[in-house]
């Protein structure tokens, strides 16, 4: 089993898969089952996967991603979507496990308490919190929180571009897990931007408020795919350590 430093070392992005080594479906299905495990803001859980193996949808993907030898390679693709649209429905489902967790693990004498904050949390501050209206709502929020601000400390970014910007973070961390995991399988990705959202979309039939966060190669590289060795900036300039 490799060590976290030998995942994060064999993790690259990979421009060309071997086209003839296929993936186990089902254990590409457990690297987004590990993904879940990620932490999301509120932990609202606002992404989806979409896991991608027929090959004419495979096609239209690597077309949608601009022919990029690491889409048309690929033997599989994954892609992630944000939801925030759902926002409702998943601040209903955590809600309800928070109060069965309050009700199996806090004092019997905080819970009342600790309920009505959780309820005050996602059936109000959420709600008001990832609705959107024509940017008109961020921007009563970003006032709204300028003003508070003035006397004590809150979050700032609460405009819908500021809030969009959150949701997309949360999903992100669940494809690094999810490549991670990968890299733990010795399989290989590439995590690719370079697409047209609205090809992705038609390719695999998606709702319009859903937004394209990542798409992930998947595969096992060949030598080539690997373009070069790794080159990362000096961590002296990354690193700031704050005494």
């Amino acid at each position: 089993m490799m060590s976290l430093q030998e995942i994060l070392e064999h993790r690259r992005a990979i421009r060309k898969y071997d086209a003839d080594k296929p993936l186990d479906d089902e254990k590409v299905k457990y690297c987004i089952q590990l993904a879940t495990l990620a932490p999301t803001s509120s932990n609202l859980q606002l992404w989806e996967a979409y896991h991608v193996t027929q090959p004419e949808t495979l096609q239209k993907l690597a077309h949608a991603c601009l022919d990029q030898g690491s889409a048309r390679t690929a033997q599989q693709i994954v892609v992630f979507v944000t939801r925030q649209d759902r926002h409702r429905a998943h601040s209903r489902e955590v809600l309800k496990a928070a109060i069965d967790d309050i009700l199996k693990n806090s004092p019997k004498d905080r819970q009342a308490h600790r309920i009505r904050l959780q309820q005050l949390y996602y059936n109000r501050i959420m709600p008001l919190q990832y609705a959107r209206f024509f940017g008109i709502k961020g921007l009563f929020n970003k006032l709204l929180a300028q003003t508070i601000g003035l006397f004590r400390p809150i979050v700032r970014q609460v405009s819908e571009s500021e809030v969009n910007a959150v949701v997309h973070k949360s999903c992100a961390l669940a494809v690094q897990t999810f490549m991670l995991a990968m890299s733990e399988q010795g399989y290989d990705t590439c995590p690719i931007e370079g697409f047209d959202s609205l090809l992705v979309k038609r390719a695999l039939h998606l709702p319009y408020r859903c937004e394209i966060n990542m798409v992930i190669t998947c595969g096992i590289r060949v030598p080539s795919g690997v373009r070069g060795d790794r080159f990362r900036l000096p961590f002296e300039e990354q690193y700031h350590k704050v005494d």
